[in-house]
């Protein structure tokens, strides 16, 4: 780990978020560099990103190079509904990841609990994927946990054969268990985050969310990196969580409303996190 405490070829340093195209800006970063990357495109022309626009297949590739061996690549994305036919867009973009190298290691969902958005003849859309990329097998992962509705001494099916007779055993129930792969997050001020310049930016995405992941697929001191940083969230909440951030973004009025979140912050690291 000690590159990430030095400064990257004299231009780049780590805790530090940069205004460039992430293709660029990659090209600069070694092979093998980052532990995770947790980020979300500009997909589908769904949000007016001052008419950036991005190349996913160039942008894989990079992350497939700067990611370590073992690292992940959290992709959240959506898809757009065009005259009642969706693009699939995020799948299409889940394959181009799995063609050049990286394992789909989970499909997850992020559930919106207060979504507006109402269609006339279908139900409410509330979700948008998490594709979690690995290179290989992850090296980390720290589960996070959840109370049981049960737990303590009960009588447990066991070895349940073809005639279909349950058989019971005493057992002991778990307190808490490994949470689902579809998490719900709030969004909106006091849900997405309390830090009302972040709205500034057209789309962010809950500060719960990037840490949950960064909780999970990282340890402290690692180096988490979002090549759109747009309003500086994984980067916050990779710092407010004792790891190492590196990001970057193609508009300097993003990375104007990043910097000051994360000044904010970083000299004042016991402001609350969301819960």
């Amino acid at each position: 780990m000690e590159n990430h405490l030095l400064v990257y070829q004299d231009k780049y340093q780590i805790n530090n978020i940069y205004c460039e195209d992430c293709v660029k800006f990659m090209d600069n970063l070694s092979d093998d560099f980052v532990d995770l990357t947790v980020t979300s495109p500009p997909y589908d022309d769904l949000r007016n990103y001052n008419g950036y626009e991005f190349d996913c297949n160039s942008i894989a590739k990079q992350l497939y190079r700067i990611t370590k061996k073992g690292g992940i690549v959290v992709w959240v994305v959506g898809d757009r509904i065009n005259k009642g036919n969706k693009t699939l867009t995020s799948f299409k973009q889940a394959i181009a990841f799995q063609e050049i190298g990286f394992n789909v290691h989970d499909t997850m969902i992020y559930k919106k609990k207060n979504t507006p958005f109402m269609r006339s003849n279908a139900y409410t859309n509330c979700f948008e994927f998490m594709f979690v990329f690995s290179k290989g097998t992850p090296k980390t992962f720290n589960p996070i946990k959840e109370k049981t509705v049960r737990s303590g001494m009960e009588m447990l099916v066991h070895n349940k054969k073809a005639d279909g007779i349950n058989k019971k055993i005493l057992g002991k129930l778990n307190e808490e268990k490994t949470k689902t792969n579809i998490w719900e997050y709030a969004v909106g001020l006091g849900g997405t985050t309390n830090d009302k310049i972040a709205f500034n930016h057209p789309a962010v995405f809950p500060e719960k969310l990037a840490q949950d992941h960064i909780l999970s697929w990282s340890n402290e001191g690692d180096l988490v990196f979002d090549p759109m940083c747009g309003s500086g969230t994984t980067c916050k909440m990779a710092y407010l969580n004792n790891r190492e951030f590196l990001g970057c973004d193609i508009s300097q009025e993003y990375i104007n409303i990043a910097q000051e979140r994360l000044n904010m912050y970083m000299n004042n690291k016991q402001l609350s996190i969301l819960q």
